[in-house]
């Protein structure tokens, strides 16, 4: 589903504000959010209130979590200019233009619509010549001894946003990575939420959240 806000007639030129719009396109709407928090432009908190607004579309119309959400897209177009003066010597005028844009905000809680602009960039790469993989590390999530990944959907997985903190775009991240129940979850040691917290960009939220406790639960009912 695809969620929408409109700022118009903002009081930004278009080329200023589309500089923050490209840096948010393709992240996670938490990601997005910090982004602009730390950016010190106009054009951000512009964008910070449409994308808000957005959210709150999402929460209070469709009943979806900001969790689940990621930036389809966000464009700047060109609105009217008001034309103002300037005096100048001699009796005359100096003219000012005082651009304006229209902001637009797109979000999607479908992740897999989506790609990250790094994951853009690499398509657009000239194909580069295919490099053995090595085979993963012992004690890695991915290692076949330990069996703790599926090769393909086993076809009986768990409902993974029933963990509090685990919304929809992480399990779609989970999935690429062969995790699709609780168990495999629970049975993580501290070096395997190590190494799935840096593989996803989760900041140590396994361990704040205690995903693998809930999911020990949730696998015991």
């Amino acid at each position: 589903m695809e969620i929408r806000a409109t700022h118009k007639y903002a009081r930004i030129s278009a080329l200023k504000a589309r500089d923050v719009a490209r840096e948010v396109t393709g992240m996670a709407v938490s990601d997005a959010l910090d982004v602009i928090r730390f950016t010190p432009k106009k054009a951000a908190f512009l964008i910070g209130k449409t994308l808000k607004s957005a959210i709150a579309n999402a929460e209070a119309n469709h009943d979806i979590s900001s969790e689940d959400l990621v930036v389809k897209s966000a464009t700047v177009n060109e609105g009217p200019a008001l034309k103002r003066w300037s005096p100048a010597a001699r009796g005359g005028a100096s003219p000012i233009r005082k651009r304006t844009s229209h902001i637009s905000i797109v979000l999607t809680d479908e992740a897999e619509d989506v790609l990250s602009r790094k994951e853009k960039a690499q398509e657009a790469k000239p194909a580069k010549k295919k490099v053995a993989k090595s085979a993963p590390a012992e004690g890695s999530i991915d290692d076949p001894k330990l069996g703790l990944v599926y090769t393909a959907d086993p076809g009986h997985g768990d409902d993974l946003k029933a963990i509090t903190g685990l919304g929809k775009a992480v399990e779609g991240k989970l999935h690429k990575l062969g995790i699709y129940t609780f168990a495999q979850i629970a049975s993580w040691n501290g070096g395997q939420i190590a190494e799935v917290e840096e593989r996803l960009g989760l900041n140590g939220r396994i361990s704040k959240e205690n995903w693998v406790g809930q999911a020990a639960e949730l696998a015991a009912k």
